[in-house]
């Protein structure tokens, strides 16, 4: 079963995907920090054509879609159309891997994409902590799905977390400005990776059995 990692160079989910026994491969315009035998350093949108998917999972570009943003790109803003085109982009790669794989997800922090997902491709929207999955630490990320299950949290240390000093707990929001800091603030974390490919790799696994070969052709059309 083959899986799509897009705009992903660090390949945490793409290694927790092959861990679980799917065919995962990484995709982005940068060459990826782990083995390059199964990155696409590509455009998405060409890696999404390249072949049929069985998941695709979607790190999009979320700089101006951001809730934070809103300073800059929001409505009134003279960086606003900058916000409109990138919605649009999004939404047209959404649709592409939607055609190419029969599950997708794209991960997001808040985001005003979310919403239009939802109206526009008939999303699911859940949003999930660090904290669920083994890391004491704050970081709001939002998931829109097609057929896949909700992300089902794995170690809950909310509690420990909260014992730690603000600056350690919310250490993404303080993280220092540098050259590198978009790339640190984008890495999924170790605990959450292996949420992904244990529940939806499994999803993926799982589901391949139920079908016969005559109607996994239909998904691969």
């Amino acid at each position: 079963m083959k899986a799509l990692v897009g705009c992903e160079y660090s390949a945490a989910v793409r290694d927790a995907l092959r861990a679980r026994g799917l065919d995962a491969w990484s995709c982005d315009l940068l060459p990826t920090e782990g083995d390059p035998r199964w990155h696409l350093q590509m455009c998405v949108r060409e890696a999404i054509r390249s072949r049929p998917w069985d998941l695709i999972i979607l790190h999009l570009e979320c700089t101006k879609v951001a809730v934070s943003g809103n300073r800059h790109y929001g409505k009134g803003k003279a960086r606003h159309q900058e916000r409109i085109d990138a919605i649009e982009w999004s939404v047209e790669t959404v649709r592409q891997a939607l055609m190419s794989a029969r599950c997708v997800a794209v991960e997001n922090p808040a985001s005003v994409l979310f919403p239009v997902l939802r109206d526009r491709l008939n999303a699911t929207v859940q949003y999930v902590q660090p904290w669920q999955h083994g890391h004491p630490e704050m970081k709001k990320t939002g998931f829109a799905t097609w057929d896949l299950p909700a992300l089902v949290e794995t170690e809950n240390v909310f509690d420990e977390m909260m014992t730690l000093p603000r600056r350690e707990r919310e250490r993404i929001h303080f993280m220092s400005p540098g050259p590198d800091r978009w790339k640190e603030r984008s890495r999924t974390y170790r605990g959450l990776a292996e949420a992904i490919a244990e529940q939806w790799g499994g999803h993926i696994l799982e589901t391949h059995n139920q079908f016969g070969p005559d109607q996994l052709d239909l998904f691969a059309a």
